[in-house]
């Protein structure tokens, strides 16, 4: 996970929260969340290059669309950041910081 660009782990977090995720439905989600537009020259090689490292595995629903799934080494990798991230953020002390 050290080696993915911030983008990427975006992706890995959108395609591990979507049901059967093409494509376009994580740019879309990804959109919303950056509140700009992403390139399908952006997209599709990072997604790519998670396929490449086993983060994600790429299906094909039809000669136009492709699936996407995290693998077993891509949920394991978030699980891990999320434990990294808990030693730095306290959910109680985070939740002051924000409303106060």
């Amino acid at each position: 996970m050290h080696d993915l660009t911030p983008f990427q782990r975006d992706l890995l977090y959108a395609i591990a929260g979507l049901d059967e995720p093409k494509g376009l439905a994580v740019k879309d989600e990804l959109q919303e969340y950056y509140e700009s537009d992403i390139h399908h020259g952006r997209l599709y090689p990072n997604l790519d290059e998670l396929v490449d490292k086993g983060f994600v595995e790429k299906g094909q629903i039809d000669n136009r669309t492709n699936s996407y799934s995290i693998t077993g080494r891509g949920r394991r990798e978030l699980e891990a950041r999320r434990e990294w991230e808990q030693q730095y953020v306290d959910d109680g002390e985070l939740e002051k910081t924000v409303t106060a």
